[in-house]
């Protein structure tokens, strides 16, 4: 076994016992996916104060919750389509109340073009979201692209807790927003072969039409003519 397996093994275990403890004490997966939001809350704070080694620890406790929340919610057979959706809003508000505090950290420095940067990384994240949501909604699945919330969180994370938030605000702002570019890509060309198959059917069942009618026309004329 390498030391990276090994690794995810243990992080595995600890979190199947803090899952199985979570659903002993009965707390709905909803009140465990608001506790993280109210500690990325917390951690958007420290942030701002220009704390961030805590504020990296801080996330990671957050993300903990954001871990176990979907399995407490399997555990405990309380899987529902409304908690997907709380999830998915909950997350959003997670990472933009994050940036929101780097925002305010840079604009209390006086940094104008990080928080530009900051900005753009906002923009990247909701839309990388969004793209997916809108094109899953014409399309079966869109997870195409790196930049995807686990990636944006681990980042954050790394630059907080080593002192190298801007260069991580960087990745993030030009990865994310290729991201949502390959998103668009993919989209419009699993929508351009449906929208073929879809005028093709089109045109078939046209010409079946105008057949039918050629052939109801010609019976008439016969009639007539008997």
């Amino acid at each position: 076994m390498t030391v990276t397996r090994a690794i995810g093994t243990a992080c595995n275990s600890i979190i199947v016992i803090i899952v199985r403890a979570l659903a002993l004490s009965r707390i709905h997966p909803n009140v465990l996916t608001f506790i993280g939001l109210v500690i990325n809350g917390f951690g958007a704070y420290l942030l701002a104060r220009g704390t961030f080694v805590w504020a990296g620890v801080v996330i990671i406790s957050a993300a903990l919750f954001d871990m176990v929340d979907g399995r407490v919610a399997r555990e405990t057979k309380q899987v529902t389509a409304f908690g997907a959706f709380f999830d998915s809003v909950i997350d959003r508000y997670s990472d933009l109340v994050l940036l929101m505090g780097l925002l305010i950290y840079y604009a209390s420095i006086e940094r104008f073009f990080y928080i530009i940067l900051t900005a753009v990384v906002m923009l990247g994240s909701v839309m990388v979201s969004y793209t997916r949501a809108r094109a899953e909604s014409l399309i079966p699945k869109c997870k195409v692209g790196f930049m995807e919330r686990p990636e944006r969180m681990v980042l954050l994370i790394i630059g907080a807790l080593f002192g190298r938030m801007a260069q991580v605000l960087w990745v993030l702002a030009v990865l994310a927003n290729i991201t949502v570019a390959h998103r668009m890509l993919y989209t419009w060309q699993a929508t351009r072969a449906i929208d073929a198959a879809a005028m093709a059917a089109a045109r078939e069942s046209g010409e079946a039409a105008a057949a039918y009618q050629g052939h109801n026309s010609n019976s008439a004329a016969e009639r007539q003519i008997i």
